[in-house]
């Protein structure tokens, strides 16, 4: 509980420079002043000491001169009275005689009378018998008082002879021993110390208060306009400067962090330029761009990833390339998928691949990856295998609809091409024909029966042929983003028309089901007619060998269905899942085809929110099912 109670109260304390300041300054006065104090009272107390001893010394020649005197007239009462006045005095607490024995014979106490008094001086050696000269010492009284005691031994002189002996056999006559009470210098020593203690608090207080002003003035309030500014910068506001008067330490500290403070908004705006032109030139690629480290992490995209994938920027950064487009909560398998990320990792190279990507609207779509290495760059950029890699992603579902425009343009200018070739000479006949059929009424002269009948007949193909134009025309007209209401049934009929020269050459039978309602759909005939085109010739690559071909509508529950069912060699169940993927390709014929029939049929389908359905057996044939709304039934809904 201390060891804690310590370290809170440290911390609080290394939290402020000002308690800092404070706490130092106090403990190193407090450390001064009483070093200075122990050292001056003990001064003070050793010069009391000396001054009393000095003043004992006198007052014992004194008592030692009176006591003499009446020893030589050997007056005891004198003496026993002398004795006993001096033991009254204010600051003397006994007074006592010994002999050459150390035993007491006269005393203000009588009590002391025939005792020893003890000489305990540790800096001196007392000889009762021998020692003349004077000393004195602290010690305690007989009744524990402390007290100074003063030895003036008593010398032997020629007029003593007759009592005490020769002088150098008796040096001294006896000592006389005076006690003085020393609480005197105690107290005036105590008071002398509390009065130091006070002017040193004062001292100590005085030096607190300038040192807090001074150090709060010129220190404190600088920090915190550097703390406040460093804040404010740390939170974006780069334009924040400090100003700090006068010419000191911190003025040129404020001053130098203003001159980092301007650089740093240099430098961050030329850098947020630089990242925004990135940005933009990533952006200006119609593929999708995304940079991941080695641990699987989106660093960087551009706009056409996110609208691949259905995501904004903030949901596709900082997220596992796994996560934002294959959905999965940990990396992908590399011995079922081809990860670009292992595969650079292990071999270091760029490479190509076709993946299917997942839209965050539910929906998956085929992609092709070109994905290279970024050596250099990045925490794990040294090395030849390090650093970031980049990927270029290209939606093959557009890929697909420029193949699809080219391919509708090269038929528009085939179409055209037809309509000058064959129009052209088909009216020139047809002129020829009418003329020779009018020639009749001029010149009076009867055409024979057989040749009007074949002049007849050859009118009709004529129409016939014109019709067929026509029909190609319709086709190989610009789909645009228009929708119209188009008639199922003429679509159906028209595009088989047009493939039933090459149904007979591969002995294929088509057989027309179409409903008596005459379902229609909203739609761009052009693109409807392609859709029915390509399913149809795709049914004919499944019966190479011959077969029936079934072209049926209806409408059911509000849709409306185009059935499309050979008896063709059908598709393998593990391909069905691929066989609307771009550049799959798996012909019955064993041509080799681009793989973009069914692809381009989906895309035009799903245009107007149609479905696409194949149900296939192998060896028995396989059904394709189209669906769209039906618009007559929205019509009467909305009645």
């Amino acid at each position: 509980m201390i060891s804690n109670s310590h370290r809170a109260f440290s911390h609080w304390i290394s939290a402020s420079l000002n308690r800092k300041f404070i706490a130092g300054t106090t403990a190193g006065l407090l450390a001064v002043s009483i070093v200075f104090l122990v050292l001056f009272i003990g001064m003070y107390r050793g010069q009391l000491e000396q001054e009393r001893n000095r003043a004992a010394e006198q007052v014992n020649q004194l008592l030692q001169t009176s006591l003499e005197a009446a020893m030589l007239r050997r007056d005891l009462d004198m003496l026993r009275s002398i004795i006993h006045q001096l033991g009254r005095q204010e600051e003397i607490d006994s007074v006592a005689i010994i002999n050459r024995t150390g035993e007491v014979r006269f005393s203000s106490r009588d009590s002391l009378l025939g005792k020893q008094i003890p000489i305990d001086c540790e800096e001196c050696t007392f000889d009762p018998s021998r020692s003349t000269a004077p000393f004195s010492f602290f010690t305690h009284g007989d009744q524990g008082q402390k007290v100074l005691r003063t030895i003036q031994p008593v010398q032997n002189r020629a007029p003593c002879k007759e009592c005490h002996g020769a002088a150098a056999e008796h040096p001294v006559n006896g000592t006389l021993v005076v006690d003085y009470d020393a609480s005197n210098i105690q107290q005036q020593a105590g008071k002398t110390t509390l009065a130091l203690m006070g002017s040193g608090a004062v001292v100590v207080f005085i030096n607190l208060i300038g040192g807090w002003w001074f150090i709060r003035r010129y220190v404190l309030k600088p920090l915190g306009h550097l703390t406040r500014a460093s804040t404010a910068i740390a939170g974006g506001d780069l334009g924040t400067r400090v100003r700090i008067e006068g010419a000191d330490e911190l003025a040129r500290l404020g001053e130098r962090f203003n001159e980092m403070a301007e650089h740093l908004q240099e430098s961050l705006q030329a850098t947020r330029d630089k990242e925004a032109f990135l940005q933009s030139l990533v952006d200006a690629n119609p593929d999708g761009i995304r940079v991941i480290d080695r641990q699987f992490n989106v660093l960087l995209v551009n706009r056409a990833y996110c609208e691949q994938l259905g995501l904004s920027p903030e949901q596709a950064v900082g997220v596992p390339c796994y996560v934002s487009s294959h959905q999965r909560d940990k990396p992908c398998p590399p011995t079922m998928i081809s990860c670009p990320v292992e595969e650079i990792r292990q071999h270091g190279r760029p490479m190509k691949m076709i993946h299917r990507h997942c839209h965050h609207g539910d929906k998956e779509m085929a992609v092709e990856i070109y994905a290279a290495p970024m050596p250099g760059y990045g925490p794990d950029g040294e090395g030849e295998n390090g650093g970031l890699i980049i990927e270029s992603i290209r939606d093959l579902e557009k890929t697909v609809q420029f193949s699809h425009e080219q391919k509708l343009s090269e038929i528009g200018r085939l179409a055209a091409g037809v309509a000058h070739e064959i129009h052209n000479p088909l009216a020139s006949v047809r002129l020829a024909l009418d003329s020779a059929m009018r020639s009749e009424s001029h010149t009076g002269i009867e055409t024979p029966k057989e040749i009007k009948e074949c002049m007849t007949l050859v009118d009709q193909e004529i129409d016939r042929c014109i019709e067929v134009t026509g029909r190609l025309l319709k086709m190989s007209m610009f789909a645009g983003t228009a929708t119209q209401v188009v008639s199922v049934n003429q679509v159906i009929e028209e595009t088989a028309s047009l493939l039933q020269w090459e149904a007979s050459e591969t002995g294929i039978r088509i057989d027309l089901q179409l409903s008596p309602a005459n379902p229609r759909v909203l739609a761009n005939e052009s693109d409807l007619r392609i859709v029915t085109l390509n399913l149809i010739q795709n049914a004919f690559h499944a019966m190479p060998d011959g077969g029936r071909l079934t072209l049926s509508s209806d409408s059911v529950d509000g849709r409306v269905e185009i059935r499309f069912e050979d008896n063709g060699i059908g598709i393998r169940e593990e391909d069905l899942r691929y066989i609307f993927d771009p550049f799959f390709s798996k012909r019955a014929d064993g041509v080799e085809g681009t793989g973009l029939g069914l692809a381009i049929t989906q895309a035009l389908i799903k245009r107007f929110d149609g479905h696409i359905e194949v149900e296939s057996k192998t060896g028995q044939g396989t059904r394709f099912t189209i669906s769209f709304s039906d618009p007559d039934r929205q019509m009467e809904e909305q009645r």
